[in-house]
């Protein structure tokens, strides 16, 4: 039987022999954890994703919302969540994708965003999306390597649909930059 010690914890049976008092900051930390499979260096609760941890009778419930709709890692995501769970003896654990609302670049801590940088991804520079190749306009995105802001657009499409591949013209060098959504 599950018993509720308080909104942020729960009792829940790890073995027919054992039960672990587990709590929504425990589970939080377990979560930090994960990598994003396509950027190792930031963790999913890093990137924004995690919405919401649930205690709820004898189940972990677990919200996440995509970056983008049909990005290919939230199956990734879903599986490496319960895997790290159950790894911690966790059996009942639910990961719903939730859509109500929308992923943003807002979403990833500063933190994540210094090590995107240092990993060789611009992160993004502002808060709402870039509109300027609708307009016509260059848009300044400055080179994660050598801080130059004379770079150039090679492609909307980088390594993966979140990033943009970008030259830089002073070290020459190619990287990705995670687009503002």
């Amino acid at each position: 039987m599950v018993m509720l010690s308080d909104r942020s914890e729960v009792l829940l049976p790890l073995t027919k022999q054992m039960a672990k008092v587990i709590s929504k900051e425990f589970i939080e930390q377990l979560l930090q954890e994960i990598p994003d499979p396509e950027i190792p260096v930031i963790s999913i609760v890093d990137l924004g994703i995690v919405r919401s941890v649930i205690l709820e009778n004898e189940k972990v419930i677990i919200n996440i919302t995509p970056t983008y709709s049909g990005c290919p890692a939230m199956m990734a995501i879903q599986k490496d969540i319960v895997a790290r769970l159950k790894d911690e003896g966790i059996e009942h654990v639910e990961v719903n994708l939730v859509h109500d609302e929308v992923w943003t670049t807002d979403w990833i801590n500063d933190a994540a965003k210094e090590r995107l940088r240092e990993y060789g991804i611009a992160p993004p520079e502002k808060s709402s999306p870039d509109k300027n190749l609708l307009t016509g306009k260059r848009s300044a995105v400055t080179c994660p390597r050598c801080g130059s802001i004379e770079t150039s657009l090679i492609s909307q499409f980088g390594s993966t649909a979140c990033k943009a591949l970008y030259r830089c013209e002073s070290c020459r060098e190619p990287f990705d930059y995670f687009k503002c959504h």
